[in-house]
């Protein structure tokens, strides 16, 4: 079978010498260079998957933080298969690590999980070894500076490419070092299972971010004429984008929709109209990483003003029935931060049931960040009925919550993410046009990706192969 390079589609910017690298970026690094030599810094030990619960700072589950709030649901399909975290502290007393994953096929919670244990370790390995220290740590950042104020912007703007440069190898690293460990791990199938990602790196007013899959970042801002608007910060890395469908093809899979759901664009191997996948980049899911389904991350960086007020993390349970312009005002206006994200999936609940009433709602998992890094106080917050770490109450009146919003009681697994096998004649194929590549940087620029369509398996069905491999006992 043909391989498929998983970076042909994306390219890995190289910086320049270390001693450029250092002098270029004096002065994004000066705010570290003035910190407390007492306080932490990324040279820290890092820690492992076995010490995660002690690390502080650190949420997984519905609750909140000094500067962010989180809340996740399980929808009408099953097991709750999203996952979420804030670690504040993250390298330095200023960085903030979020990020949202959905899990999708048999074990796809278990895989969103995972990732989102693992990603961040990832990271952290990747900047310990990296030049990156070195540029924010230089005692060289602490030098006064006696060129003129056009070498000072000339150099400035040579840091910030050169900073972008090294936080994209370090994405890039640490997302491809993530999907190796899930191949191996030796009890956990990912062969037909995966999950998205969104996450993002705050440092001070840097925002570093990449995702892979149709999980979704946007931001919340004050426009020249102090009105708030919506500005979306991810691409939807679905099928039918031109150019995730032009690598999928290139590697011999095939993109094509089903009859019944024509504005599905869905991932399926060359040899078997299985799996289906409704998604062009995503963690695991090897059984089509030889077709072109890729786990690099679409990798980005902005600077934020004190016009940005608060970043939204979700996955496509919410996107799928609420606009971007709808998540930031009901963000902008719940009644307290700390509440933010639950209010948000309660809103996204009561759109599924109004839209799709006939449908399932999908999980949802939200991640709101306040970018200012205050939040309620605590007797707001108490208000809330939360606690400072986890909330153990359920709005909805059922069973109670565990972690990631599991009900503790038994539930069925996500079996609406496969299609019985039996019904595989029955499909009816629909082909996907492809635009030339020539046009597909500027259109994917505005392709937010099936907004207000109601929401659709991850999966179709798991080939016939995969059924044989489970039934021998191997692990992929």
């Amino acid at each position: 079978m043909g391989g498929c390079n998983s970076t042909s589609s994306q390219s890995v910017c190289s910086s320049g010498s270390n001693g450029e690298t250092m002098q270029s970026s004096c002065c994004l690094g000066m705010q570290l260079c003035r910190q407390k030599r007492s306080r932490r810094t990324f040279s820290d030990p890092i820690a492992t998957l076995q010490h995660l619960s002690s690390i502080p700072n650190r949420i997984v589950r519905n609750g909140k933080s000094h500067s962010s709030c989180i809340f996740t649901q399980q929808g009408r399909k099953g097991i709750n298969q999203d996952s979420m975290i804030v670690w504040e502290d993250f390298m330095a007393d200023d960085v903030t690590f979020c990020g949202v994953f959905d899990g999708h096929g048999p074990h796809g919670h278990l895989v969103s999980r995972r990732v989102r244990d693992t990603l961040p370790l990832k990271i952290l390995s990747s900047l310990n070894s990296s030049k990156i220290k070195e540029v924010l740590l230089s005692d060289t950042c602490c030098n006064g500076d006696l060129q003129s104020d056009a070498a000072k912007a000339e150099k400035s703007d040579s840091g910030e490419d050169n900073i972008s440069s090294l936080w994209r190898d370090i994405f890039l690293k640490s997302y491809k070092a993530t999907d190796k460990e899930l191949r191996s791990h030796p009890d956990l199938d990912c062969f037909c299972s995966g999950s998205t990602a969104v996450s993002i790196v705050k440092q001070g007013s840097n925002l570093f971010m990449g995702s892979i899959g149709d999980s979704r970042a946007i931001m919340g801002s004050m426009d020249s004429n102090d009105n708030l608007i919506a500005t979306q910060l991810t691409v939807d890395l679905k099928p039918d984008l031109p150019r995730e469908a032009e690598r999928i093809k290139r590697c011999k899979g095939r993109v094509f929709a089903l009859q019944d759901e024509p504005e599905v664009s869905r991932v399926w191997l060359p040899f078997d109209d299985a799996p289906g996948l409704a998604m062009a980049r995503a963690f695991g899911d090897f059984c089509l990483k030889e077709y072109g389904v890729i786990s690099v991350p679409e990798f980005s960086h902005r600077t934020l003003t004190d016009k940005d007020l608060f970043i939204v993390l979700a996955s496509d349970g919410v996107w799928d029935v609420l606009s971007n312009e709808e998540v930031v005002e009901i963000i902008s206006t719940s009644p307290s931060r700390a509440s933010a994200a639950r209010v948000l999936v309660e809103s996204a609940a009561r759109e599924w049931k109004l839209k799709y009433p006939t449908s399932k709602m999908d999980d949802c998992a939200v991640v709101c960040l306040f970018l200012d890094g205050k939040m309620d106080s605590e007797s707001d917050y108490d208000e809330q009925c939360f606690s400072s770490v986890t909330i153990q109450s359920n709005h909805s009146g059922g069973p109670m919550e565990s972690e990631d919003g599991q009900h503790s009681e038994p539930s069925f697994q996500r079996n609406i993410t496969v299609r019985a096998t039996e019904e595989n004649d029955s499909f009816r194929r629909l082909p996907v046009e492809v635009l030339t590549v020539g046009s597909v940087l500027a259109e994917d620029e505005n392709w937010s990706g099936l907004e207000g369509v109601t929401r659709v398996n991850s999966l179709v069905q798991l080939p016939r192969f995969s059924e044989e491999r489970q039934n021998s006992g191997s692990v992929s």
